[in-house]
């Protein structure tokens, strides 16, 4: 999260407003430091709420992915142990597994119409973690006959689900599985796609406007008038110094200025960029690695070598 514009955009700020009191006889752009603390706190509460509201969004998809994790190696040890198939059904059934996880990252990457754009100066970031389309993800896991009855799905993801289910009554009717063993998968199934229902409801449902909006306002409000309520509070110390004193007191003040400035901002910023977990911006979910670990698992537990190679962060970043 880039902060510095802000930083040297407050430093102007502050240092135009003390210049205009101090060397240009301003004084009555003053302002009584007691009302000013007051909307100062006003400000935190909505900002704390903000951002408290904004992290259980983001805890809440990251406990959905790790609930997804789980089921995944419930599914795998489940077709290994139940399905009496050839070793090409159990395959198959934890491939469309990965090729649900993977379609289910992609969907919920896809840009929605309220979601927030990213900040230009990161741009060349972005880049480096372009998303694939559904159907490149999917190639690896799955035939591609299968692939072209998927290309007209509007959720590949909740149709992958479907195609484990009929698969599974494809075993029912060749002796692979029993009905007992049917149950078992399908409830697995079935949490799937509980798991797959609350990630694209944190998706579809945008977190409040009146909070995203209002509390930026509201912090801005309050930095821009923060210089302001200052001057009459380090108005004594700048009477009674001079020459070299002085201007080191100006510089405290300013410097208490632009650093209250920069945190009100940055509490804001921080809360607005955990608002929407599934935007794949550079805090949000890191499903891609989420995913290829499940992959490792998955083909670790079906004996295949060599297996894929974690993800690791680049620029401090884990996608």
């Amino acid at each position: 999260m880039s902060t510095w514009k802000n930083l040297v955009f407050f430093l102007a700020w502050t240092s135009f407003v003390f210049f205009l009191y101090y060397y240009q006889g301003w004084t009555f752009i003053s302002l009584a430091f007691e009302p000013l603390t007051v909307i100062g706190i006003a400000v935190s509460f909505y900002l704390g709420f903000k951002n408290s509201q904004s992290y259980d969004r983001f805890w809440e998809a990251r406990k959905i992915w790790g609930s997804v994790v789980n089921y995944s190696r419930t599914w795998a040890t489940q077709v290994l142990s139940l399905v009496k198939g050839s070793e090409a059904d159990k395959k198959e059934l934890i491939y469309r597994h990965l090729a649900w996880i993977n379609a289910l990252r992609v969907q919920l990457r896809q840009p929605s119409t309220f979601s927030m754009k990213a900040r230009k100066s990161l741009k060349h970031i972005i880049e480096e973690y372009k998303e694939d389309s559904v159907a490149d993800v999917i190639k690896p896991f799955i035939s591609e006959d299968e692939i072209k009855s998927l290309e007209t799905r509007r959720n590949v993801a909740t149709h992958l689900i479907k195609k484990q289910a009929m698969h599974l009554e494809k075993l029912i009717d060749s002796g692979g599985i029993n009905e007992f063993d049917k149950l078992l998968l399908h409830h697995l199934l079935e949490e799937m796609y509980n798991q797959q229902g609350a990630c694209e409801r944190i998706k579809n449902t945008p977190f409040p406007r009146q909070y995203s909006y209002f509390g930026t306002i509201f912090a801005w409000i309050f930095v821009l008038l923060l210089p302001f309520g200052l001057l009459n509070a380090f108005n004594e110390e700048f009477i009674s110094l001079t020459g070299s004193a002085r201007i080191g007191m100006e510089l405290a003040a300013i410097s208490l200025s632009v650093l209250l400035s920069w945190i009100f901002i940055t509490m804001d910023k921080v809360g607005s960029g955990s608002e929407d977990p599934f935007e794949g911006r550079f805090n949000d979910v890191p499903m891609t690695a989420i995913c290829r670990t499940i992959e490792i698992d998955l083909k670790d537990m079906l004996d295949e070598e060599p297996l894929p190679e974690k993800i690791t962060p680049v620029k401090n970043i884990l996608y």
